[in-house]
């Protein structure tokens, strides 16, 4: 459970942190932090105090000197203690930078992680070598969540259009408000359903980010995933594998001749989601599938590219 901010060992007073400077600011909350068993909790005092004074992280090294108001400084005291709480940063900033990007985020919605950037790196890397770069690509995203691997593609693809597609109404709201605030809504299209059943293809991307923690793993979890990410976004069923198998019996009739298929997956899940998605193609058709890797060497998505004759 997350600690309750009324914690002594976590509680943040205003009126302590009314009047200090940022230094010391800063100082205060990251003992804070520390206490609560939060790494590296300097920088995150640096995003909060930034963001209660409304200015850029890089501004508190220029102003040190500057001192907290007493406005300033409740509003700080909120926001360390829901920290102390193992709330992470983003969901008490309301957003997530994804490849540049700001997206909201809200507890219907997935907090988009760095090493997700790896699924658009190689999608990206395959539209580029295809000579993909100024087609009019259709693009699939099931599950979207906050809509960040549609709504980037799309940013970085002028000329494609796509489909999002989750189960949760409040997810779907957060995603077209997302593709709006990057003015990409035009080629967006977001749809309420249980994966990509209820869709038709063919596309010529798909992109999945399915929920792939096996459900007995999901209580050892740090406590900012367990306790603050949608439940639903994390259960991937007994091993971990239900989605990939439900959305891979999906492919079939989604994918068309020269299909890319993208699906993030768990650190020690690659030969078996491999296997999961490649056995559902049709029955004789040449694909190719590989592992792409995120920064730290990890395996991080397995990629599909079909070749296919016709599409069922």
């Amino acid at each position: 459970m997350a600690r309750d901010p009324a914690d002594p060992r976590a509680a943040l007073d205003p009126a302590g942190l009314s009047g200090l400077d940022i230094a010391s600011a800063t100082s205060r909350l990251a003992a804070a932090f520390a206490r609560a068993g939060i790494a590296d909790g300097a920088r995150d005092a640096r995003i909060l105090i930034a963001a209660t004074l409304g200015i850029a992280p890089a501004r508190l090294l220029i102003e040190p000197e500057r001192t907290l108001s007493d406005a300033d400084a409740s509003r700080l005291a909120a926001f360390a203690n829901r920290r102390c709480g193992r709330e992470p940063v983003s969901r008490i900033l309301g957003w997530r930078e994804f490849y540049g990007r700001r997206f909201a985020i809200t507890r219907a919605t997935l907090d988009p992680r760095p090493d997700s950037e790896t699924l658009i790196d190689t999608a990206l890397e395959i539209v580029r070598a295809r000579g993909w770069t100024s087609k009019p690509l259709t693009i699939l995203d099931i599950g979207t969540g906050s809509g960040c691997l549609l709504a980037t593609l799309l940013a970085e693809l002028p000329r494609a259009h796509g489909v999002g597609v989750d189960i949760d109404p409040a997810a779907i709201t957060v995603a077209r408000a997302n593709a709006a605030t990057l003015g990409i809504s035009c080629r967006a299209r977001w749809i309420r359903g249980d994966g990509a059943a209820a869709l038709s293809g063919p596309f010529d991307l798909i992109v999945a980010n399915p929920p792939y923690i096996a459900r007995a793993v999901i209580e050892s979890l740090d406590a900012e995933v367990r306790d603050f990410d949608p439940p639903a976004a994390l259960d991937g069923g007994a091993d971990g594998l239900a989605f990939y198998r439900a959305w891979g019996r999906e492919l079939p009739r989604l994918a068309n001749r020269g299909s890319a298929i993208l699906f993030e997956i768990g650190h020690d899940q690659a030969e078996a989601v491999s296997a999961i998605l490649s056995t559902t193609l049709a029955p004789g058709a040449p694909h190719h599938v590989r592992v792409a890797l995120d920064l730290g060497t990890r395996p991080r998505c397995v990629v599909i590219e079909a070749q296919r004759s016709s599409c069922r």
